[in-house]
């Protein structure tokens, strides 16, 4: 029987699989790197050569220029590549744009990397596919029973409200650069609000890459005026960081809102200042990281961060054997949430 450690480990650089000589999501330089998403704690530059799929290619390309690894490799979702005796399948993990998990097979064994993922619904980009395996290895950004997401379309409707109840207001909402920022503008969409939405210059690289690949954000225009009535009604996206910034001081008496995980802490929107907290998050909460645990029953539950004690102690209550990995580089609440 071969041991789960000999096709996965932890190391200071991170997940690494000595049959096929390489790490999943390094947090410093390899030789040979396969990325499960484009957010900034797994997908690093300065890589010999990257596996990834072509969206989150063009991410890393877009972020840290056309150079960022020695060499590259798109990997569409569900085809298999070889790495040595190694297979890897890249298949959806409904984080953000190409998001995958690495499935990882070798001599009988599979282990899913799954990196950071959501089992809800998201109009930009693909749902999470469940794989049967003998090893999963989750994250727990949001591993406690405190945090239960309420329905995304709620939190979009609780904004729309808000711009009706206060037509004289800007609403302006933070929102991370990838993937957080373009889905609540495709939840916009979908909820019927098909005026411009104005973007903050940081996110027009990205909005523009989303709707290369094929998500329509409709109209957007930049929030860049000099009169400080003229966004009065409108909706405004914004980096969370804007938000208390002189930017954000031209827009009509607004009304800050946070798209964000987090703000199930009250705490943490009262600290940030935020009049409208949006529980809105591309993690798993706790229901969908137990449930996805009790659905495939997978041999071991390794979890990567986050708050892993929690996560592993259910889990083995429920019959799965489960381990912190306490990899060291992965934020929480800086970008992704």
């Amino acid at each position: 029987m071969i041991r789960p450690e000999a096709l996965l480990h932890p190391t200071p650089a991170g997940l690494y699989c000595p049959p096929g000589d390489f790490y999943v999501d390094p947090v410093r330089p390899v030789a040979r790197a396969v990325i499960t998403h484009g957010h900034a704690d797994h997908a690093r530059a300065g890589h010999g050569a990257v596996l990834a799929t072509p969206q989150t290619l063009a991410i890393m390309a877009e972020r840290y220029g056309a150079d960022f690894a020695g060499a590259t490799q798109a990997g569409a979702y569900g085809e298999a590549v070889a790495r040595d005796d190694v297979e890897v399948t890249l298949v959806p993990a409904g984080h953000v744009l190409g998001s995958a998990q690495a499935v990882v097979r070798w001599k009988g064994l599979t282990c899913v990397v799954s990196g950071d993922y959501k089992r809800r619904r998201d109009p930009t980009c693909p749902g999470f596919e469940p794989v049967p395996c003998e090893v999963f290895i989750s994250e727990a950004t949001f591993g406690l029973p405190v945090f239960r997401h309420p329905p995304a379309e709620q939190e979009i409707a609780r904004l729309l409200r808000s711009v009706a109840q206060f037509p004289e207001r800007t609403h302006l909402v933070g929102a991370y650069a990838l993937g957080k920022a373009q889905r609540v503008i495709a939840l916009l969409r979908e909820a019927g609000w098909d005026r411009t939405i104005y973007v903050h210059g940081a996110l027009e690289r990205l909005n523009r890459l989303y709707q290369a690949h094929g998500v329509d954000l409709g109209p957007l225009a930049p929030a860049t005026s000099t009169t400080k009535g003229d966004f009065a009604g409108e909706i405004v996206i914004a980096p969370p960081s804007a938000l208390q910034d002189r930017w954000s001081r031209r827009f009509a008496d607004p009304v800050t809102a946070f798209a964000s995980g987090w703000m199930r802490i009250r705490a943490r929107a009262r600290q940030r200042g935020t009049e409208l907290p949006l529980i809105l998050s591309d993690h798993a909460d706790w229901d969908e990281l137990t449930a996805t645990v009790d659905e495939l029953r997978p041999g071991e539950l390794w979890i990567t961060h986050g708050r892993e004690e929690a996560l592993a102690r259910w889990s083995q209550s429920h019959g799965v054997a489960a381990r912190a990995l306490a990899l060291v580089g992965y934020d929480d609440d800086t970008g992704d949430d």
